[in-house]
């Protein structure tokens, strides 16, 4: 992947306008090649073999690197509406053309103008980017013509995701449900269901193993968002790359933060409706989050949740009917998705 991804980069680099782009494509490779899971372009692989890896290798690893572009994409929008210092233990794409435009002379009045611009325009030259290895990626017609629809499904519902967070961003509740269908439309069927049925596609699965992908995806999906909530409120920085507690400053309407609220008493609300979207918080502040989490039975539920999605995603395996290494390759990735420090 690291492969495909580089000589694309390369290509794209070598026709560009001028040394003018040089930050955007600095600041690219350091994300785009920085320590990441590559877990859309696995699970993209992982559904062609299911279907029986017809075809050529290039070919769906063209497939899976614009799955990779398209994250990026959405990585750096993300960071942008969220205003986020770091993202993988280093500066975040805007802070980096930001602090690159002032390198190269520009006022510092204008930086974090310039950061917020710059990174608005790299996510979309990615989004472009995304669609044109998917058009060099060798796809006959038939097979364009399954996969291109699905593409548009999961950028569509990718984007419902970023909208449904927004909206509940700085609104802490009880609502469990609520928070449950950001993490589905935000993360389950955008990083586990949609790469799975576009490899499957590829290959010309039927509906019977597109609905199985479907099955396992999306409690594995919710897993993982799960487990990174958890791991924004009690990880190890170090890890993560994110400072924790981030979520609770920028107001972020959690499953953890939902189960809190509903059940503590109403002094605990009280503080958590003032510390919920602060961006001042100091750490003892976001230590007394971190207790009525505890207190309130919180974390516990999540882990509950979390491995009852867990055991329902290995259950699927067991009784489906796949390649042995396709389901061995499934099996590690649920418990690197549910039990993850990272």
């Amino acid at each position: 992947m690291d492969a495909v991804l580089a000589e694309f980069v390369d290509e794209q680099e070598r026709s560009a306008l001028g040394p003018e782009t040089e930050p955007l494509f600095a600041t690219l490779r350091r994300l785009l090649f920085s320590p990441g899971k590559r877990l859309r372009p696995l699970l993209c692989v992982a559904g062609w073999q299911a279907a029986g890896a017809p075809g050529d290798v290039p070919t769906i690893l063209r497939v899976a690197a614009a799955l990779e572009l398209f994250q990026t994409f959405a990585l750096i929008h993300d960071d942008v509406m969220d205003d986020s210092d770091s993202r993988r233990g280093q500066p975040s794409a805007h802070r980096t053309l930001s602090a690159a435009y002032v390198t190269a002379g520009g006022p510092r009045g204008r930086a974090e103008a310039h950061g917020r611009g710059a990174a608005v325009l790299l996510g979309d030259l990615l989004l472009v980017w995304s669609d044109e290895m998917l058009a060099g990626a060798g796809l006959e017609d038939r097979a364009r013509g399954r996969v291109l629809p699905l593409v548009d499904n999961m950028r569509a519902e990718l984007v419902y995701g970023q909208y449904l967070d927004l909206l509940s961003t700085g609104r802490i509740t009880g609502d469990v449900g609520a928070a449950l269908r950001v993490a589905r439309y935000k993360t389950a069927k955008y990083t586990v269901e949609r790469p799975l049925h576009l490899g499957v596609a590829v290959a010309d699965g039927g509906p019977q193993l597109m609905q199985l992908c479907s099955d396992f995806a999306i409690p594995v999906g919710e897993a993982f968002q799960l487990r990174d909530d958890l791991l924004g409120l009690f990880g190890d920085p170090a890890r993560t790359g994110k400072p924790v507690g981030d979520d609770i400053r920028e107001g972020k309407a959690t499953v953890p933060m939902a189960l809190a609220f509903r059940a503590a008493p109403r002094a605990e609300r009280r503080l958590l409706k003032a510390f919920f979207g602060s961006p001042d918080l100091t750490a003892e502040d976001i230590d007394q989050v971190r207790t009525i989490l505890e207190t309130t039975g919180a974390r516990h539920r999540v882990e509950t949740m979390i491995a009852s999605r867990r055991d329902a995603a290995l259950a699927i395996l067991q009784a489906a009917d796949l390649p042995k290494d396709v389901a061995e390759t499934l099996r590690q990735l649920v418990w690197m998705a549910t039990e993850r420090n990272a």
